[in-house]
């Protein structure tokens, strides 16, 4: 079992554990000594998460459901324009409420903290919680007026015309009123604010993040988001040299109901043996952590791929990022077919589909699975065989966990999603552009 060390969170794990009782929160995780900073990850839908559902769907019914929502999340990034000590935060897979962020951390806004279960997003930069009074919002919301450091910022503060939807009045003073879109089909209006935002035991005062009034579709998450993007309102931007612009994180897989990977923030207690390949600057996408995928291996075979279609390119916005918030790994179309059909190729048909799965085949052809790898410049990744097949819930098929993204003439970009990261231990070092990879259990 997984052991978190928090500050202040005993009270808060001992009423979800009570709260539990009934589904095994025996084996949830537990707070240990007071004072210590490290927290755990825990699957949304599993039985230590506030968020699990009353009746029982399995984990690959869910990542199915998960997926279809992909190319909603794919449009949605190719729209994206510009506009001291370790760490450990708690994240939890949120595939099975949230329609497009699927890991969740633990963090507190005010004075006192307010807990709220935020969704992780490297391709986000602002913060938003939903607020007191929001129209369309859920049942948790955080209380501005039960927070003795609560302010919201005004139109003439600089931060204001960070935000993208931007909604001032014309004359005179006023709040940085803003709207924004999240995940290709939901719209929120927010207040930008100020108030000191706790992630284990460190504080940062002052954090500016939206406040959100009203919320439209299904897809902004329930409790808000916490940006881990690049772009200057994002966690890293401010928390200045607090964590030195380096961030990691290990997901675990979605099957797991009692165990916990992490949110490590600052360098110290990153890994010290690990291979780095280069972030890639996209000035027209400044928030999306770009890098070079050089090619795919199937087995042992270099799959041959147009250049041209994996070249990174800051114009048109095409490469490949690594996306926290994409269920399933895409590919642009024509890439997609050609490691797909390499992959067919060395697996004892027939195939057929299963939701986004196109490339599902009898479990007992398993053993015929070819590895794939991903080449980055400088890195090599071998994808562990979970991170490569999902299995039908009744165990009879195994699909290549991978897709084509939407043929639409936004869509150039390749993403290498959550599904493909689980159980790796992925380190964002933003101040020395550089991304690392290392295999890491995170259950």
């Amino acid at each position: 079992m997984t052991m978190v060390r928090v500050m202040d969170f005993v009270t808060t794990l001992s009423l979800i554990c009570t709260l539990l009782a009934s589904a095994g929160a025996s084996h949830c995780p537990q707070a240990t000594k007071p004072g210590h900073s490290d927290l755990s990850v825990v699957p949304m839908y599993g039985k230590c998460s506030p968020f699990s559902p009353s009746k029982s769907v399995s984990w690959v019914d869910n990542v199915i459901e998960m997926a279809s929502k992909d190319p909603e999340r794919i449009s949605y990034l190719s729209t994206l324009l510009a506009g001291k000590k370790a760490v450990k935060v708690p994240i939890a897979s949120a595939q099975n409420v949230l329609n497009i962020g699927n890991y969740i951390v633990r963090a507190k806004i005010g004075t006192p903290g307010q807990l709220m279960f935020m969704v992780l997003d490297t391709s986000s930069d602002a913060a938003w919680v939903p607020c007191a009074g929001c129209v369309g919002c859920g049942a948790t919301t955080f209380s501005p007026n039960a927070s003795t450091s609560f302010g919201a910022v005004e139109c003439s503060v600089p931060e204001c015309t960070q935000v993208k939807g931007l909604a001032c009045p014309a004359t005179g003073a006023g709040e940085c009123l803003f709207n924004q879109s999240y995940g290709g089909d939901s719209t929120f209006s927010a207040t930008l604010s100020r108030d000191t935002l706790s992630l284990a035991s460190d504080a940062i005062p002052n954090f500016a993040f939206g406040c959100i009034n009203s919320v439209s579709g299904k897809s902004v998450p329930p409790q808000g988001l916490l940006g881990l993007g690049r772009g200057p309102m994002s966690l890293l931007a401010q928390s200045g040299s607090l964590y030195a612009g380096v961030f990691s994180y290990c997901l675990p897989s979605f099957k797991s109901y009692y165990f916990s990977g992490s949110l490590k923030l600052g360098p110290l207690g990153q890994p010290s043996s690990i291979k780095y390949t280069p972030l890639l600057k996209n000035p027209h996408r400044p928030s999306l952590y770009y890098v070079n995928l050089t090619g795919v291996t199937i087995g042992k075979v270099l799959v041959p791929l147009p250049q041209q279609l994996l070249a990174f390119d800051p114009l048109t916005g095409a490469g490949t990022i690594i996306d926290s918030g994409t269920v399933i790994t895409r590919f642009v179309e024509h890439v997609y077919a050609a490691i797909r059909d390499e992959f067919r190729a060395q697996v004892k048909g027939p195939f057929s589909s299963l939701g986004a799965f196109d490339t599902c085949f009898a479990a007992t052809h398993e053993d015929l699975a070819p590895a794939v790898k991903f080449h980055f410049t400088n890195l090599d990744l071998t994808l562990p065989v979970e991170n490569t097949l999902i299995h039908s819930s009744a165990g009879s098929l195994a699909c290549l966990a991978m897709a084509a993204a939407p043929n639409n003439v936004n869509s150039v970009v390749n993403v290498i999603a959550n599904l493909q990261q689980q159980n790796l231990r992925i380190v964002f070092d933003v101040a020395n552009s550089r991304l690392g990879i290392s295999r890491e259990l995170c259950n």
